[in-house]
């Protein structure tokens, strides 16, 4: 029913028989909205929340909020990563061993060009003579490390310019993070040093 203003009367019900009655919910029940199930899944089984999303087709964070409104503790990080079920390691991991064509990511030797030789046995040699005979120094500024995450295998004559020097111990130096940097902004100027 409606008043004079054309809006809906207060109190007055148009269609009891489709109305919500108390304790009714306009959405099916789901289990998880249980504090007991949602505590025996999560606590007791140990399911992860995302395992129990994926069941019933919700996203995490809707069980994280049920989680948080029935005040049921969660998972630390740490915690959640000891009962998480790893990829098996070794022999038991069905991949071991699987490398170039009995591998199911093959692609039939496509590798980069760069890729393939910076992870070829004879640049792991070369490298490895390069970092000895310049003593984990940088040859330009002097800085001095043993991390190698600061220091850098430089090719003087470029990696794409000569080709035929790539592994020439003679074209390459060993350069500090800085200087490695500062010799690519200069070769890209044109006034390589």
């Amino acid at each position: 029913m409606r008043n004079a203003d054309g809006r809906f009367a207060k109190g007055c019900h148009s269609s009891p028989e489709t109305e919500f009655k108390p304790g009714e919910h306009w959405r099916q029940r789901k289990p998880y909205w249980d504090r007991a199930w949602l505590d025996n899944e999560y606590t007791t089984k140990q399911r992860s929340a995302r395992d129990i999303a994926d069941e019933f087709g919700v996203g995490e964070t809707a069980i994280a909020y049920w989680l948080n409104k029935h005040q049921i503790t969660t998972r630390t990080t740490s915690e959640a990563r000891a009962v998480k079920s790893w990829a098996a390691r070794g022999p038991a991991n069905g991949m071991y061993g699987r490398t170039g064509s009995a591998n199911p990511r093959w692609k039939g030797g496509i590798s980069p060009e760069r890729q393939r030789l910076y992870a070829s046995a004879e640049w792991a040699s070369v490298s490895a003579y390069v970092w000895r005979r310049d003593a984990g120094t940088c040859t330009r500024c002097g800085a001095a490390s043993r991390d190698r995450r600061h220091m850098y295998i430089h090719h003087i004559e470029g990696f794409d310019a000569r080709p035929d020097l790539r592994m020439d111990p003679n074209n390459l130096c060993l350069l500090c993070t800085r200087c490695h940097a500062d010799e690519h902004k200069a070769a890209k100027r044109g006034d390589a040093k």
